[in-house]
């Protein structure tokens, strides 16, 4: 492979002169990269993505997780040229409006109605706002180990980069920890009739503990407030119906977004007909004003949504993603055990979500040692910021990866026995997305 990447280099430099920060999101960040190892890509097929120096990778965590079928997927792009030939936006709604919110709500039964944008922000503040209205409540209660859920202030004020945030609108978002019911109770009782809503992935990093989903429903049940799931990640990940379908809670509101379209822009907040009512026109209630965007039901996006919930209907991708990811997490841990360094570099997660920690000599979350690790996966053909599998990856991608991570594992030894990853960084460290000052 030719490194560096000098036309990569060239474009991130155009980039960061006309964009802030360099990319339209923050993970996709030259910072969230090694240095002179963030490559600009050019095109991507089934796996793969090719960058503009001409290097192939296997790619994972495609489209921020949303590219589960894989890059350019004829089915869907066979759908989106359909309707791009029929026109893409009208003065009134189209016919696949209703045709993609009846699939949907077939997919996703356990919800009434449905309304669809183009972000996974836009339907969870939707949600929010809906859930203040019906409760009549101040509070939003969110899950405080979850890295995301909006660009908008009542979750960024949580997060260290709260700049521009009143202190007024961030005393309005209380957090709690992920899988412990008794902290959810205690919030909920010393904030008596004042929370709205409960806000959390349903599931992420670990199952939830018998119960939780459950108890957090009873929980919103017995204090009067909302229990919003947002599914932009479980969604068509955990099952096609999202953590709600596979563990069996059904909350008030949810949110999915990402493999909906195949990394084609379209959102979806769903759930009780009483609530979503408030933001329609058959109900006698003060109106919600609801996700009224004008790109919101771009046809092309929906159709590439219907030919998602197709192929999830007839092909178990689920399944398949499952099986791709235990093959994965089982040959890395192989290697890294047999290379020493098992107890640093650990992979985490359910078999279709899987991330990579990297631990220093102390067994500790190490930015420098992330830094090494994702270098020796880019100069190998390997990139993404996680081990995220898409259904387009084969068995032999699979045994692909693994074998680049033994020749990481090396270099990743020595560096451990060196007690200093940085002769093996090439440049200055990967750093947090979340941080005060860049």
């Amino acid at each position: 492979m030719n490194h560096p990447l000098p036309k990569s280099a060239e474009l991130n430099q155009r980039l960061h002169a006309l964009i802030p920060g360099g990319a339209h999101t923050y993970a996709k960040g030259s910072d969230q990269y090694p240095q002179a190892l963030d490559p600009v890509i050019s095109h991507g097929r089934g796996a793969y993505v090719w960058d503009v120096d001409g290097n192939r990778y296997i790619e994972y965590g495609s489209g921020m997780k949303s590219v589960t079928l894989g890059h350019a997927h004829p089915r869907v792009l066979a759908a989106v040229r359909r309707e791009l030939d029929r026109g893409s936006n009208f003065v009134r709604p189209s016919v696949i409006e209703a045709v993609a919110a009846e699939r949907f709500l077939a997919t996703v039964p356990t919800a009434e109605m449905v309304k669809f944008a183009k972000n996974g922000s836009d339907v969870t503040t939707a949600a929010v706002r809906l859930a203040r209205a019906a409760t009549g409540r101040r509070l939003v209660a969110l899950c405080r180990d979850q890295p995301f859920f909006s660009v908008d202030d009542w979750f960024v004020a949580t997060t260290p980069m709260a700049a521009g945030i009143p202190d007024e609108i961030a005393a309005l978002t209380v957090t709690f920890p992920y899988g412990d019911l008794a902290a959810v109770e205690e919030l909920l009782r010393r904030h008596p009739d004042d929370i709205a809503c409960l806000v959390l992935e349903p599931a992420a990093m670990r199952e939830p503990p018998p119960g939780y989903l459950q108890g957090l429903r009873q929980l919103a049940d017995q204090y009067g407030c909302l229990l919003v799931f947002d599914e932009m990640i479980t969604g068509f990940r955990w099952s096609a119906s999202g953590a709600q379908g596979l563990y069996g809670v059904v909350p008030d509101l949810s949110t999915f977004g990402k493999a909906l379209g195949n990394g084609f822009a379209v959102s979806a907040l769903a759930g009780r007909r009483d609530v979503m009512e408030l933001g329609g026109l058959r109900d006698h209630r003060e109106r919600v004003f609801l996700l009224s965007t004008t790109h919101g039901a771009e046809t092309h996006a929906l159709a590439a949504a219907v030919a998602v919930m197709d192929v999830y209907r007839e092909q178990d991708v689920v399944g398949n993603m499952h099986a791709l990811g235990e093959r994965l997490a089982v040959g890395v841990r192989e290697v890294t055990e047999a290379m020493g360094v098992g107890e640093h570099l650990v992979v985490r997660g359910r078999p279709c979500a899987l991330v990579f920690a990297t631990l220093d000599e102390n067994k500790q979350p190490s930015q420098q040692y992330r830094t090494l690790f994702m270098r020796q996966l880019i100069l190998n053909g390997v990139i993404g910021p996680s081990f995220v599998v898409s259904n387009a990856l084969t068995f032999a991608d699979i045994d692909k990866t693994v074998d680049v991570v033994a020749q990481a594992c090396v270099v990743y030894r020595k560096a451990l026995e060196a007690g200093d990853p940085t002769p093996w960084m090439g440049g200055r460290s990967i750093k947090p997305v979340f941080r005060r000052y860049a």
